[in-house]
């Protein structure tokens, strides 16, 4: 991959962003950034209902269900894994070339993989050749919203008044429980199909309809201009290094920290959206209910989310992140015990809770990582942290989740690692500064 799309820059705006968040420019490139992240995460996220629920008999049939349901986390964890990767190669050419371009290619190319799971034959039709497709196809998946994540947040933030970048950049990461919400319900209105239809071909419909969601992102996304950091740094800048060299030699304590911060939240994710909808429906629950719970949990997540950004403008970025970090540790072995329950309406409201608090850590994330990294490294910075924590908090927590779980240890063994996690994050929290009141062209 050596170049991504020239597109037309549009005219350039003002320096420092936009005075206003309601002018029809800023309108069309929040628009633009939660459509975009929204249609990824459909994507995205309705591979890992759909490896709690339905890949493990598609593609793992020849295994245990134990293994089976290991192998097909596995899958969703390579997704996790590529997006690291995806970061830092979309990176560089979002910090060399542009925000723009990099938006475009990553939603076709998320596009493209997610209709061709919907069509992939199964493990008894073409043997091994199924599940290795499978974890391809997740690889590119995983590849594309590692660079979608940081152009959607960037060309919002960059764009935005320095007293609303963090409820700005937030519309990226509204496009999360936005894409949770359709795609689980989406997902669930298909399982109340036979199951027999729903595993032979209903679940193949909505990785299918995929590609009618790209064509109306397209559509916005085409329209917005290139961000106004960019384009002066792009005329101002009289030396390119490679981007990642520059994050990895310049800001490397900087990158870990902001990493381990992002972890809080993508351990939540991992812990209630992935691992808990697999023990719990294992354990009893209602499988369309255990669907409807995670529809009612993102809504949940994106409300948190939208408020959490809007007091981080007022309050900073640190202590609003702090009070969910502290949410989720007060509320670890609680949510636990209702998932291992067996019970619909225990499991509902501890997955709603989760995710309520896990917006909280959300909504100032994107804004507290970009304020991190200057406008010559920001989309690599920004992104590597995000994404090295989705391999790290996301990706992997289902497998160790259910590897504690399963051990002598049980559920206690698996609450007191879980806790610990969040203390060491938030211990990096309050390590870095409050960033909300920076002015991101000054950062060196």
């Amino acid at each position: 991959m050596s170049t991504l799309p020239t597109l037309p820059p549009g005219p350039a705006p003002a320096t420092r962003g936009s005075e206003s968040l309601n002018t029809p420019q800023m309108k069309r490139i929040l628009a633009s950034s939660f459509l975009g992240s929204a249609i990824e995460f459909y994507d995205f996220m309705l591979y890992a209902s759909a490896s709690a629920l339905v890949f493990s008999q598609v593609f793992f049939a020849s295994l245990s269900p134990g293994m089976a349901t290991v192998a097909s986390f596995g899958t969703l964890a390579a997704g996790y894994v590529a997006r690291p990767l995806g970061g830092i190669v979309f990176g560089h050419f979002g910090d060399r070339l542009g925000r723009k371009g990099v938006l475009v290619t990553t939603m076709l190319l998320m596009g493209i993989a997610t209709a061709l799971i919907g069509l992939l034959p199964t493990y008894e039709q073409i043997g091994l050749a199924a599940p290795l497709a499978l974890v391809a196809l997740r690889i590119i998946q995983g590849f594309a919203v590692g660079g979608e994540w940081g152009g959607a947040m960037l060309i919002a933030l960059e764009h935005a008044p320095g007293g609303k970048r963090g409820f700005a950049a937030s519309f990226a990461n509204l496009g999360a429980p936005a894409g949770s919400i359709l795609s689980a319900g989406v997902l669930g209105l298909f399982s109340l199909l036979p199951e027999d239809q729903f595993l032979s071909w209903g679940w193949r419909i909505p990785f299918l309809l995929s590609v009618v969601l790209v064509l109306i992102g397209m559509f916005v996304r085409l329209k917005v201009v290139e961000s106004p950091m960019f384009v002066q740094f792009d005329r101002e800048a009289e030396e390119r290094r490679v981007p990642l060299i520059a994050v990895l030699s310049k800001s490397p304590k900087v990158l870990v920290l902001g990493t381990l911060v992002a972890v809080s939240q993508l351990t939540i994710s991992g812990m209630a959206s992935v691992w808990g909808l697999s023990h719990a429906t294992a354990q009893g629950v209602d499988q369309t209910f255990a669907l409807n719970a995670k529809v009612a949990s993102a809504l949940a997540l994106f409300l948190t989310t939208l408020l959490a950004a809007r007091l981080s403008d007022r309050w900073g970025r640190r202590p609003v992140i702090g009070v969910g970090i502290a949410g989720a540790i007060l509320l670890a072995y609680p949510l636990l015990l209702m998932i291992d329950a067996g019970d619909n309406l225990l499991f509902g409201v501890a997955v709603i809770a989760a995710q309520a608090v896990q917006g909280i850590i959300l909504g100032p994330l994107a804004a507290f990582l970009a304020e991190l990294f200057p406008t010559a490294v920001r989309f690599t910075g920004s992104s590597l942290a995000f994404q090295g924590a989705s391999a790290l908090g996301a990706g992997f927590t289902p497998i160790f989740a259910g590897a504690l779980a399963a051990s002598a240890g049980g559920l206690p063994a698996l609450g007191g690692t879980w806790i610990a996690v969040l203390a060491a994050c938030a211990v990096a929290l309050f390590v870095m500064p409050e960033s909300s009141k920076r002015d991101l062209t000054s950062i060196r």
